[in-house]
């Protein structure tokens, strides 16, 4: 049945016919009466407390469901308020549609004027706009579609002076969807690659966040082809229990692991786009030739220059290699697979069973004790979101994780204070796992307002706080140049006091022995966060190290 209704109506209605999974946002007049249409079509909405706070969120939700989230904000400032966070989801071609109001081109004297649609290629987004009242539900559709089909975050605009004008509208006149199939590699490149693993005496395998519906076809052509199985940071968790994996490769790496990986004559990446972090700025890979897999050809080499590249979807592609090899070589391969190697992985797979000299004392703790010991008081069914920062190696590594549902890293665009926004987002996706965050006092005090989020939903995350009072890896990257870090240095806070004053249950640990109120906090409701402030000793992490040499 044909209605006669608003455009922002439309626009809502047709968004949520579509399949939009969630709405996070900021709540303007400018996206009032589309996001209210969201909801009264059925499509659930957090409400947050800033618009970064909400695109992270709905970069979050929408990595770990695959699904469209929608962010909603206001014009003009409301929009660049939610950059950074689009800017992070746009580097990691997440699924995300960003609705936002927008001013006429008429009304350039408005305060809130911008152009919307350059701000968001500035930052890797495509933007998209409602035209007219006439195209207003075909550019909703073609918006939404290029988010799901693409994998892209969009900016979709919709000019206050359409909003209110009538359309006739029906949902049987909203564009159906196409179905996304995924490409095939050819068969040359299929049986390249399956001669180079059939050759190859110590092959690799590398899986990304382009990787995660292949785990059964990459372990069955590791197993094929004799090959380690280690993850880029994002596809962390993707081999979790296969016996051969080293967990994440690059700067995150165990010193046994990157060895190992350093040894490799053959690396084949799939889903994963070997950048400087996952390479350690390429010393993992001067011994070996390099093979990359992915189905974005403008992917393929981006980073740095391959032997092979082979445009194909993940799964299809191991699995016509795995088919291929076994008749190369019918009775298996060996491969890294020897008992010696065996030993090495078991031994350099997990950061927390590293040992380590622990530098804390005078009330303060080591991190990676700190770390460890939260890791084995917190249930495994979790996801771990790392925020950035010198701290940053403990939560993203010492806390182990299930599976590649169980990680959600947001440093695509390298800034702090996103992780605690993107902890609640992951948490409203998968509300049967806890968040763990582990943020920076620096990354904390700029996002602290979302805590009155997660208090809002009762949501059960622990936030740890790793509390130097300070921007940790400045201090550690100049302190050998200038005694100057006054700049980059602060008075100790009391966060956990912050944390109480939103609701949330807090503590602050200087011991190990300090944790002991985490158990009465898991064993009751669970129906708000637990806030750690933890003051840790303060010194350059392996991660930071690499960093300065540049590997």
């Amino acid at each position: 049945m044909t209605e006669r209704i608003k455009v922002s109506e439309a626009v809502g209605r047709t968004l949520a016919h579509l399949g939009a999974a969630h709405v996070f946002g900021v709540v303007g007049s400018g996206n009032f009466h589309v996001t209210n249409a969201l909801l009264a079509a059925g499509v659930g909405f957090t409400a947050t407390r800033h618009e970064m706070g909400a695109a992270c969120m709905a970069d979050a939700y929408a990595r770990a469901t695959g699904r469209v989230a929608v962010v909603s904000v206001h014009q003009g400032c409301g929009f660049t308020n939610a950059l950074t966070g689009v800017g992070e989801a746009a580097k990691c071609r997440t699924p995300v549609l960003v609705v936002a109001g927008d001013t006429p081109p008429t009304q350039k004297m408005s305060n809130f004027w911008i152009d919307q649609d350059a701000a968001a290629r500035s930052v890797g987004a495509v933007a998209e706009r409602i035209h007219s009242a006439e195209t207003a539900v075909a550019d909703a559709a073609r918006a939404f579609s290029t988010a799901l089909l693409l994998r892209r975050t969009v900016v979709l605009s919709l000019p206050i002076d359409l909003q209110e004008q009538p359309v006739d509208f029906s949902e049987a006149d909203v564009p159906e969807l196409l179905e996304r199939i995924p490409p095939a590699a050819s068969p040359d490149g299929v049986r390249r690659l399956a001669g180079l693993l059939a050759d190859a005496e110590r092959p690799v395998i590398v899986g990304g966040r382009g990787a995660w519906g292949a785990v059964a076809e990459l372990r069955r052509l590791a197993e094929a082809s004799g090959a380690l199985l280690t993850t880029s940071a994002a596809g962390r968790g993707l081999f979790a229990g296969d016996e051969w994996h080293l967990d994440v490769m690059g700067g995150f790496s165990t010193d046994g692991a990157a060895e190992l990986i350093s040894r490799a004559d053959l690396v084949v990446a799939f889903g994963a786009s070997l950048n400087r972090w996952t390479t350690r700025s390429g010393s993992l890979l001067r011994g070996a030739r390099v093979v990359q897999v992915d189905d974005t050809p403008e992917a393929i080499g981006f980073h740095r220059p391959v032997d092979l590249g082979v445009l194909g979807d993940s799964a299809a592609v191991a699995a016509g290699v795995a088919a291929e090899l076994a008749e190369l070589a019918p009775d298996g391969r060996r491969g890294y697979r020897t008992a010696e190697t065996g030993r090495a992985v078991r031994a350099s797979r997990h950061w927390s069973e590293q040992p380590f000299e622990d530098r804390g004392g005078d009330g303060l703790i080591d991190p990676r004790a700190l770390t460890n010991a939260l890791d084995a008081l917190l249930p495994m069914d979790r996801v771990v979101v790392p925020d950035g920062g010198n701290f940053n190696a403990y939560p993203a590594m010492l806390f182990r994780v299930p599976d590649h549902l169980g990680y959600c890293v947001p440093l695509a665009f390298q800034s702090i204070g996103l992780a605690l926004a993107s902890g609640i987002g992951a948490g409203v996706a998968l509300p049967e796992r806890m968040p763990v965050v582990g943020v920076g006092d620096g990354g904390m005090m700029m996002s602290l307002v979302e805590l009155d989020t997660a208090v809002r939903l009762g949501l059960g995350m622990v936030v740890v706080v790793y509390n130097d009072s300070a921007y940790g890896a400045e201090v550690h990257h100049f302190e050998h140049e200038t005694d100057r870090l006054g700049i980059v240095e602060f008075p100790e806070t009391d966060i956990a006091a912050i944390a109480r004053g939103f609701g949330c249950e807090a503590l602050t640990v200087r011991a190990v022995e300090d944790l002991e109120p985490v158990r009465a906090w898991l064993s009751g409701p669970r129906d708000r966060p637990l806030v750690i402030d933890a003051k840790i000793a303060a010194f350059p992490s392996w991660v930071l190290a690499h960093t300065f040499d540049g590997e």
